[in-house]
């Protein structure tokens, strides 16, 4: 009998697994899933993160300041220092060792006054010279002009020629020339011994002295050893203020104007003063045209080369005002409405913070703060319309 089971051929190689299968279907399947859920992850991802991250805005500060009613009033401001009109530095005509100096710094001198002093007994004794050589021309002129005298009587008489008489007559001449020759070399050694005395050339007060008694001195220094000059002299009526303005705002500058001058050491004294001139030229180097502004009152705080500031009003006000009172005050473009507030902006690390103020009377282009800022708090300037607290600016210098 034929076995079956040996006949029969193996098919159970060929029966499907199916507990395989579905293993392999589900592995295949979140693989599908992860590919598509992941980029989906980092695109989420990277969505938020842009959304979290606002874009910075770019911003300028303004401080907010103090300012007087000269300084509401003003059209422009600009520095300089004070300086005197009248001034110069005193030196000696004559060239030697100086002898005598009478002044210190700070002394007032009048026109005209002595002092200084350089050796002069040479030229006293070629001044006693000089006096002593006319006195004998004087002395010789004399004898011809008797000399001439006597023979003109004698020509009358007959008793002497004609020659005689025109030698006389040339002598006599020649002897008055001999005078005013020594009557001139007086006064060259006059005017040398006057050369040795250093005087006042106007009235002044002394600034600084650059010699001292027993250094020489020469009218140009001739020398490294020689000091050219004695003191500096100047005139302390006649201070003003030279002041750079800038080209482009030189238009807003007129002769006449009226101007407030506030000094660098005295800041709480306010000086009124005008515009005395402009000086027809540019300094091509810095692009500003030098402005000169005197005041109409001084006093004797004054002091050349203190630095000020000056405030150029508009050509309508009546000299600079009296009050020096102060008030808080920022640019208008500063300012903004938020629920009908006026609202300023400020900058907290790299964050903007918004702050409520009381505002004033407008001052030009500043607006007077009564409250909600403190003088130096720096504000930003012509905030954007979209601009709010919490937002991150980047400041522009």
């Amino acid at each position: 009998m034929v076995d079956d089971s040996k006949s029969r051929p193996d098919l159970s190689a060929l029966r499907i697994d199916r507990d395989r299968q579905e293993s392999y279907s589900g592995g295949k399947r979140l693989k599908t899933i992860l590919w598509i859920a992941i980029p989906l992850l980092i695109i989420a991802i990277i969505i938020v993160a842009f959304a979290s991250i606002s874009p910075t805005k770019e911003v300028r500060l303004t401080p907010a300041s103090l300012l007087t009613k000269a300084q509401a009033q003003s059209v422009l401001s600009a520095t300089g220092y004070v300086v005197a009109e009248r001034q110069a530095s005193v030196a000696s005509k004559g060239t030697g060792r100086l002898e005598w100096l009478g002044v210190e710094e700070g002394d007032t001198v009048a026109r005209g006054q002595i002092i200084g002093r350089i050796e002069n007994a040479d030229m006293m004794a070629a001044l006693d010279l000089a006096k002593a050589n006319l006195e004998q021309a004087k002395a010789e002129s004399t004898q011809a002009i008797l000399n001439y005298n006597r023979e003109q009587q004698l020509k009358e008489k007959g008793f002497t020629t004609d020659a005689s008489l025109e030698a006389s007559r040339a002598g006599s001449e020649s002897a008055s020339a001999a005078v005013k020759s020594a009557a001139a070399g007086v006064k060259a050694a006059e005017v040398n011994l006057e050369n040795t005395f250093i005087r006042a050339p106007f009235d002044g007060t002394v600034l600084t002295k650059h010699a001292d008694v027993g250094e020489v001195v020469a009218p140009f220094a001739s020398s490294a050893s020689s000091k050219g000059s004695v003191v500096d002299l100047a005139d302390m009526h006649s201070l003003e203020v030279e002041a750079d303005v800038s080209e482009s705002n030189i238009q807003r500058v007129e002769v006449g104007q009226p101007c407030e001058i506030i000094l660098d050491a005295y800041p709480t004294v306010h000086y009124q003063g005008h515009v005395k001139k402009i000086v027809p030229t540019a300094d091509r180097s810095r692009a500003t045209v030098l402005t000169k502004v005197a005041f109409t009152e001084i006093d004797s705080r004054v002091l050349p080369e203190m630095s000020a500031r000056i405030n150029f009003l508009r050509s309508d006000t009546l000299g600079a005002p009296e009050s020096n009172d102060t008030t808080l005050a920022v640019l208008s473009s500063a300012l903004i409405k938020r629920d009908n507030r006026s609202v300023v902006f400020v900058v907290s690390n790299n964050k903007v913070q918004e702050i409520a103020v009381t505002t004033g009377e407008k001052l030009g282009n500043l607006t007077q703060v009564i409250s909600g800022l403190r003088t130096g708090q720096k504000v930003i300037t012509s905030p954007p319309v979209d601009l709010k607290a919490g937002d991150k600016v980047k400041i522009i210098e």
